[in-house]
């Protein structure tokens, strides 16, 4: 039986791609959004799900949860047997974490925070999260590399997603059997056919 990863954010741009390539893998993606960054569609799935479908020929299990609702993630835990969970969900507009901070803190740091604690406890120590490479902030050097210092961030959501990365290594520090991967986009493009 394949086996069940938990993609948060999977209607996004990204997210919906990271969705296409597990079903091209042999996974089966378990998608979660709430649309604040991604199109809705008019029918029973969002529009990047729909395409998925079309293009692999593979049907999509798809729940509209928002990942502050720690009661819906603690039903979707229980109904399904996740060995990872691939985190995308979370504000990502930088103009706007400077005009809104704590609706950036609250999501992203609040939501994740409860995310890694249901997946503890759910044994689900699997981890991929996006990340930003705005955790740099104001570059010392170019072209930029993993060897770069991060902090020192400029605005609140490159804020948010530097101490997601920390408690992320401190989990990891703490409990060994965690395995997590942190990604780092500058300004993702691409030209698929979905």
């Amino acid at each position: 039986m394949a086996e069940k990863v938990l993609v948060t954010g999977g209607a996004g741009y990204i997210g919906s791609h990271t969705v296409l390539e597990l079903l091209e893998a042999g996974y089966l993606p378990v998608v979660i959004d709430n649309f604040h960054n991604a199109f809705r569609g008019g029918g029973s799935l969002p529009e990047s799900l729909r395409r998925v479908q079309e293009l692999t020929g593979r049907s999509v299990e798809f729940e509209e949860m928002d990942i502050l609702d720690q009661g819906a993630l603690q039903r979707l835990f229980k109904k399904h047997s996740f060995m990872a969970v691939i985190h995308f969900a979370g504000l990502k507009a930088v103009g706007e974490s400077v005009q809104k901070p704590l609706d950036y803190y609250r999501v992203n740091l609040t939501g994740t925070i409860q995310l890694l604690e249901i997946m503890k406890a759910h044994g689900v120590k699997n981890l991929v999260f996006s990340s930003s490479a705005t955790v740099y902030g104001n570059p010392q050097y170019l072209p930029l590399d993993e060897a770069h210092p991060t902090g020192g961030c400029t605005n609140p959501y490159g804020k948010s997603k530097f101490f997601i990365e920390e408690m992320i290594r401190d989990l990891c520090q703490a409990d060994k059997t965690w395995n997590a991967v942190l990604l780092r986009y500058f300004n993702p493009t691409g030209a698929h056919a979905s």
